[in-house]
């Protein structure tokens, strides 16, 4: 694992975007208690997928045409669930 400071990864984000693809753990210290990972997100990631994003979209298109149900209870979460 390699810590570096926002400074570094600013002047050097080829060099560290490289050694996370090769699978190195890179961190970006901002600041006295913040900290990132750098993390490379393959074609397969779930949020990211074409997939996905056709779900996301065709939900969004159910919201507009209000295609919803309205959940209030937890006996109404259990039944949406089949539990």
């Amino acid at each position: 694992m390699l810590v570096i400071s926002s400074r570094e990864f600013r002047q050097n984000q080829k060099k560290y975007f490289e050694k996370a693809d090769k699978g190195e753990h890179i961190i970006v210290q901002r600041g006295k208690d913040k900290a990132y990972a750098l993390t490379p997100i393959s074609e397969d990631d779930m949020y990211f997928n074409a997939e996905m994003v056709e779900k996301i979209k065709q939900s969004i298109l159910e919201v507009q045409k209000g295609e919803t149900r309205k959940i209030s209870t937890p006996d109404e979460i259990n039944e949406l669930l089949g539990l």
